[in-house]
């Protein structure tokens, strides 16, 4: 009996084994074929079928980029919402008809033949979306405004922008902005902003002038080589490092249509390469909420490839991968004062770049910043699942490894990241991560680190929470056991 019993045991555990190496070729080949037909795809792109170009707009506090993000959105609003310009989830996308009426004006001299589909200006200005914005190792943003405001020339958090931009090779125009505020301006509603120079007084001109140049010598003790953009010659527009300055006012609207068009003409010249419309999902979480009368939803930005409703799509959450069936892509109505929930209108897919909101079930604990993809029909799930987990395995690869050390809780994967580093790199002497964690802090987050003060190191019973609202059962639970949460808006 006991003879066979060891057999029995002997066989089960040969078959268990066979079953894990049929798993891993599987899982292999899945993965084969997906780069395979990655690499396809990429092969098929043509110059011919561009996406929308992924706009951000960056700057100094009170520099004017809310208002001038306004302002772009809203020319043609009063004239009615055919415009065309729809708020999308997280990004306002404008349609390619909006592009050429909006800059009619200044393309009767500037003669620009545009054929991009559209373009996509995320809305939340500043860092937060640079840093939170990744989409499998590349940040979502394709071409940057920089605000800089005209009357006090360049600011801190402008020159932190500016490093930002060129550390990541990101081709930004610079709009300097209020120029209304220039001594005795006159006032030209959203004309091209020549159009209105030519309208004003000598005085003004010559101050005009003076506060440009001083924001170019700014601007190049930066290393910032730059012009304003009609003076800028041939040479200049092939010189990759050369930036266009845009003068511009985000309140009476004059230069506008100069940005507008000047994004279109930098995406068209120099970006078309990466703008190319590509098969390959790509497609990031920007945010997960809950919506009456449709349960949990998480918005996404989809930069490249399809989503299509019925696709079976694999999210990112901290308990591991999760394959939910995608039962409804919405975006909300043109109009945008409507919070109605019955008013979103349902879409059967979506082509990149576009931002919309995703129906399906069980999706309460999907991180913001991670990545989405579809298991196609040829696709092995189990590969799928490791390459959507593989940017957070990075990060819980680099803890520390003695499992001494505080918790960092952020609000998305991109800025976990970059907290990461910070506390690795640029903290004398860096400070240890032992556990990670995004969105909001609960009681058992608690619990867990408060293992430090057992642990001898009372100092890392710490959790450092950036941009994340903590539970009131947890700060309760916090005081009992000794731990300390220190939270911030920003790092």
């Amino acid at each position: 009996v006991q003879a066979e019993k060891m057999a029995e045991m002997k066989n089960q555990e040969e078959e268990e084994n066979r079953q894990k190496m049929l798993l891993a070729q599987k899982r292999e080949e899945g993965k084969k074929r997906r780069l395979e037909q990655e690499k396809a795809n990429l092969a098929a792109r043509s110059r011919d079928d561009l996406r929308c170009p992924i706009v951000v707009i960056m700057g100094h506090v009170d520099t004017g980029k809310t208002k001038l993000l306004d302002k772009i959105r809203k020319t043609n609003v009063q004239e009615g919402e055919a415009g065309g310009i729809t708020q999308q989830i997280g990004a306002t996308y404008f349609e390619k008809k909006t592009l050429l009426s909006q800059t009619a004006k200044l393309n009767e001299t500037e003669k620009f033949d545009l054929n991009l589909p559209g373009m996509l200006v995320i809305d939340t200005p500043g860092h937060e979306s640079f840093t939170n914005l990744r989409s499998r190792g590349s940040s979502l943003c394709d071409v940057a405004i920089l605000v800089v405001d005209l009357m006090h020339g360049l600011e801190q958090q402008t020159i932190e922008s500016l490093t930002m931009l060129r550390n990541r090779g990101t081709p930004f125009v610079v709009a300097l902005n209020k120029v209304d505020r220039c001594y005795a301006w006159k006032t030209c509603k959203d004309t091209p902003i020549r159009d209105a120079l030519k309208e004003q007084s000598e005085g003004t001109l010559q101050e005009f002038r003076s506060r440009a140049s001083d924001a170019k010598l700014q601007l190049q003790e930066q290393g910032v080589n730059s012009n304003i953009y009609w003076e800028m010659g041939d040479e200049d527009w092939t010189n990759s490092d050369f930036v266009p300055l845009v003068p511009t006012s985000a309140v009476t609207g004059e230069g506008v249509q100069d940005i507008l068009l000047l994004l279109c003409q930098i995406a068209q010249r120099k970006l078309w390469k990466q703008l190319m419309w590509c098969a390959n999902l790509q497609c990031t979480v920007l945010e997960v909420k809950a919506i009456d009368g449709l349960g949990m939803t998480v918005d996404v930005l989809v930069v490249n490839g399809f989503l299509r409703e019925g696709d079976r799509a694999v999210f990112c959450t901290l308990d591991g991968p999760i394959v939910a069936e995608i039962r409804g892509l919405l975006t909300p109505p043109p109009s945008r004062e409507m919070r109605i929930k019955s008013d979103y209108i349902h879409h059967k897919e979506i082509k990149g770049a576009l931002g919309v909101k995703v129906i399906g079930n069980g999706l309460e604990k999907v991180m913001a910043g991670t990545p989405v993809m579809v298991v196609g029909p040829d696709d092995e799930v189990e590969d799928i699942k490791a390459e959507v987990m593989s940017d957070l395995t990075k990060l819980q690869d680099k803890l520390s490894t003695d499992k001494k050390g505080v918790m960092v809780q952020a609000s998305t994967l991109g800025a976990l990241e970059a907290l990461l580093q910070f506390l690795r790199e640029e903290t004398k002497p860096p400070i240890p991560v032992s556990a990670i964690g995004i969105g909001t802090i609960h009681k058992r987050d608690v619990t867990k680190i408060s293992i430090m003060n057992e642990k001898g190191c009372p100092e890392f019973a710490t959790i450092l929470a950036f941009d994340v609202p903590v539970e009131r059962e947890a700060r309760e639970q916090a005081e009992e056991l000794n731990v300390r949460i220190f939270t911030a808006d920003i790092i």
